[in-house]
């Protein structure tokens, strides 16, 4: 790759995949419309961080806006898109249903229409792990079919594979969709656990733990995030021979169509994770045990083989290393 664009650039995955492509020698540009969906100068922060990379070169733009997108995509030709702009949340998908069809609907056919128009290499974009939904076999598997979302967000998630697949079909454009599972680390989001509950506790108020702690998520660090992607971004995905109409693998396709769970493959009880991120903070956390919210899944657990396969995927980072490291940058940002 020489030409990227990385959209959601000034969001947590987005920051950090645009660094590393960078780092590696490309050429990067970066989309975002700074929403107020959290707090605008975090995002402000981590296009800071960008600034002095002369190959980096920052719009603002909302990929909802078709005519600002179709000019992103003329004024230069792209070797890979990584999109990664997206209405995030599960539970602000239940009160603000129409920024999700606005963000993730709108925002991602016009991506698909500026990849198709202008012979785009490789389309990578963001799903979640949010699509299993209702399904409770474990490891999940992108071989497994996702009927069943129990969220708007996770049903627009579900959508862009649809969107993707059929664009793949007609197109021949090679599509990449991008399961992830809780990411977290350094620059994270504010509205995810981690990140509030290091907010409560160094505050000493209590933390809202849900499901009474005995949810489970595969907490991925942001550094083997990256690591799966951009390795990923210089294999354009390809037709399986193998795809059978009869028996269809919905992980593969007879187009130019894959999709990849991006996780740990060792999910975390979630009073662990609080019990790791105490040790980090030297304080105990006070915690206000609740049922589980709606949208919610009892337990998320990725099966990474077919990433691995195809690109040597090895997360290395334990949830004891990921934390701290979070930690310290929390301490250091905020100055706590």
């Amino acid at each position: 790759m020489t030409t990227v664009l990385v959209t959601g650039a000034a969001g947590f995955i987005g920051y950090h995949v645009a660094r590393r492509c960078l780092e590696a020698g490309c050429d990067v540009l970066g989309i975002d419309n700074l929403n107020d969906y959290y707090e605008v100068a975090l995002k402000e922060g981590r296009l800071k961080e960008l600034a002095p990379y002369q190959a980096f070169t920052f719009r603002r733009v909302d990929l909802a806006d078709r005519v600002a997108t179709e000019e992103i995509f003329r004024a230069a030709p792209f070797d890979a898109v990584i999109h990664l702009a997206a209405q995030a949340g599960v539970r602000y998908s239940i009160e603000n249903p129409h920024a999700y069809a606005k963000s993730n609907i709108d925002g991602f056919l016009n991506v698909l229409e500026g990849c198709r128009h202008n012979h785009v290499g490789h389309l990578l974009y963001a799903s979640s792990s949010s699509v299993y939904g209702a399904v409770t076999q474990m490891p999940f598997s992108v071989h497994q079919n996702v009927d069943h979302p129990v969220s708007l967000y996770a049903a627009t998630k579900k959508a862009n594979e649809l969107f993707a697949h059929s664009y793949s079909h007609l197109y021949g454009i090679p599509c990449s969709g991008l399961r992830f599972f809780t990411v977290y680390g350094p620059w994270g989001r504010p509205d995810m656990a981690l990140f509030l509950f290091t907010r409560a506790i160094l505050a000493d108020e209590p933390i809202k733990v849900f499901a009474h702690g005995r949810m489970q998520r595969d907490f991925t660090y942001i550094d083997d995030v990256v690591e799966g992607i951009v390795r990923l971004a210089g294999l354009p995905a390809q037709a399986n021979p193998a795809w059978n109409s009869d028996a269809p693998d919905p992980g593969s396709s007879s187009a130019p169509y894959r999709l990849y769970n991006i996780g740990t493959h060792q999910p975390v009880q979630l009073l662990r994770l609080i019990e790791v991120l105490e040790d980090c903070l030297g304080r105990k956390a006070r915690k206000d045990l609740l049922p589980m919210q709606p949208g919610d899944v009892p337990a998320t657990y990725a099966d990474v083989a077919d990433l691995t396969e195809a690109v040597g995927y090895a997360p290395s980072t334990p949830i004891e290393v990921g934390v701290e490291r979070f930690v310290r940058w929390y301490r250091d940002h905020y100055r706590v």
